[in-house]
């Protein structure tokens, strides 16, 4: 169900996306020069909402606080329901 949301919230950002980028160069005097600003300023609002939600990751397994080492949260995120020994939930 979580991927299915993920996967819709992308179709939209697209939708919205295209909408704004025909309207970009319809309405601006750039024309295709205004376009490609816009998608590099898109682009770099992507790269420092991924960075600062990796930051939330990290800090929410406890890597950067040092109660999980690097290996273990990678083992986490990439096999979440494996068992494992001397992990507790709390």
């Amino acid at each position: 169900m979580g991927k299915l949301v993920l996967v819709g919230l992308g179709v939209v950002a697209a939708a919205v996306g295209a909408v704004q980028a025909a309207r970009s160069v319809s309405t601006s005097q750039g024309g295709w020069a205004g376009l490609s600003e816009g998608v590099r300023a898109f682009a770099a609002d992507v790269r420092a909402g991924a960075a600062e939600r990796e930051e939330e990751l990290r800090i929410a397994l406890g890597v950067d606080t040092g109660t999980l080492d690097e290996a273990t949260a990678r083992d986490l995120l990439e096999n979440p329901t494996a068992p494992r020994r001397g992990l507790h939930a709390g």
